[in-house]
Formats: structure tokens, sequence, C-alpha cells
């Protein structure tokens, strides 16, 4: 629950921070023409994300004959998530990872590399599964498609300012010192807010995978073990397309320190320690 209203409220803070900004460097019709710009980028991606995605990774769709056993676990699981049987694919690919894509449960696909089915066990491999069902049903690729779309008209206004120079409410220009700090700084807070609304569906996800395979421990023990694998693996796919990396189960991109901040993922460690202490208690804490 905790995570439904801190991704609520990291949904308004962006949104609060689009109108007050638009009005300050855009005015009321920048405003609009921003949001609108940014509808357009992002109404493509949110319908066709799924093909583009898995087109990208090469993925193949299996069925109860090429992967009967990991097609039937998918079946399974989503039986128990009362979610509709979605599409399954598989990547070859040593790298250890899966993801789910499409813009609602009717038309949802989940997809694992080949590498992941070889190191974890089916217990872990369920856990993983779950995770990416229970994006699924929480509809996280509208959430972040509607992040998405705030974030890239705070950065049309941005550049609108750069350029042209931002008007006050009156419509005179503003201060041009003022009208540059706008234009970087708001992109950067908009960014660190679509990140933290990532991160906070990563752990809803946990929750709700754990909830739904009712083995917490399983999806704790795969995410260690694909955090050991990956960190010694490339994943080609990923590294020639960075923008699917935060559709990943764990970003194989990420770094430490600084770059948490911009990380579309929680630390590893407290996903793990989150996932153990729920298997310990029953309930996730957060």
């Amino acid at each position: 629950m905790f995570n439904w209203v801190k991704t609520a409220m990291l949904m308004a803070a962006i949104t609060a921070l689009f109108i007050v900004v638009g009005g300050m460097i855009g005015g009321e019709q920048g405003m609009l023409l921003a949001l609108l710009l940014a509808l357009g980028m992002n109404f493509f991606s949110y319908w066709f994300s799924d093909s583009m995605v898995l087109r990208m990774m090469n993925a193949r769709e299996v069925d109860e004959v090429t992967a009967p056993h990991f097609y039937r676990m998918v079946q399974e699981l989503a039986y128990k998530a009362q979610l509709p049987m979605p599409r399954v694919y598989l990547i070859d690919e040593e790298a250890p990872n899966a993801f789910a894509t499409g813009r609602n449960p009717q038309h949802a696909a989940v997809a694992a590399t080949t590498g992941i089915l070889r190191i974890l066990s089916e217990r872990e491999l369920r856990g993983v599964m779950a995770h990416e069902l229970a994006h699924v049903k929480h509809r996280d690729i509208l959430i972040s498609t509607i992040s998405a779309t705030m974030a890239g008209a705070l950065s049309a206004l941005a550049n609108f300012a750069m350029f042209f120079g931002g008007r006050d409410s009156e419509g005179r220009p503003a201060n041009p010192i003022a009208s540059i700090l706008v234009a970087i700084l708001a992109p950067l807070a908009a960014s660190l807010i679509q990140m933290a609304i990532s991160r906070a569906r990563e752990y809803e996800a946990d929750r709700g995978g754990a909830e739904i395979c009712g083995d917490p421990s399983a999806l704790a023990s795969a995410l260690d073990k694909i955090h050991r694998y990956a960190s010694g693996q490339h994943f080609d796919a990923v590294e020639h397309h960075p923008e699917t990396a935060q559709m990943m189960i764990m970003n194989p991109l990420s770094g430490g320190g600084i770059q948490g901040l911009f990380s579309t993922h929680p630390p590893t460690e407290e996903r793990i320690a989150r996932l153990m202490e729920m298997a310990k208690t029953g309930s996730y804490p957060g």
C-alpha cells in the first residue's frame, strides 16, 4: 500500500512541477504545446511498446509445444494472479534477466532469457515470472508512460526556454538567468521523480510477485543469483538499446554511488531484505 501511495505522491509532484515550471517558462500556450508534444511522442510507444521491445530483444514466442515447462509455469501463475494468459517469449541470451511489456493485461507479454532459465531453480524462476506478472497486474507500463510523458513535456519546455526565453504570467520576457536555471534544473528534477516512481513500482512488483507465487524467499534468492551472475555478463540487446534496461527485473546497466539517484531499480540488497522480512512476518515492509 505504501508504494502505491508513494507512486501517487510522486505522480502528483511531477504534475505540479510541470504546471509550475510550464507557467513560468512557457505560459499557458507553451505548457499546452509541450504537453501535446510529449503525448504524441509517448502515444506510439504506449500502444506498440510490446512489439518494438520484443523485436529489439530478438525474442521468439513459445507455446506448450516449443517450451512446455516454462509456458505452463507462466500459465499457472497467470491463473493464480487472475490475469489473462500473456504471450510468452524466450530470448537467446546468456545474461540472466526477464521483463514484462504490453499496454494492459489483455495485451501483455512476458519474456525471459535462456540464461535465467539455466541458472535459476524452478522455485526461483516462479518467483521471477510472478514478479513480471505483478507488473502486468499493476499496469506499470501505463504508469511509466504517464511519468515519461510529463518528464518529456518538461524537457520540451526547457528547450523552449533555452532557445526563446521564458515568459511570466502576463506574457512578458522573464529574467534570462532565471529561465536558464529553470530550464536546466526542471528536467533534472523531473528525471529524479521519474526514477523514484520506477523504483517504487519495482518494490510493489516484488511484493505482488511474492504474493502470486506464495514464496517471497524464492524471489529473494532469484534476485541474489541474478545480481551475482549478471554483474559479470553483457546483455548485448540492452547495451544496444539502453532505453529497455528499465523494463528488466534487474537493470544490467545500473551503477552505484550518485548514479543510484537516477537508477530505475532499488538496491538489490534492499529488495532482498524486504522479501526476507516478508517471508518471516507475512507482510511486506515499507
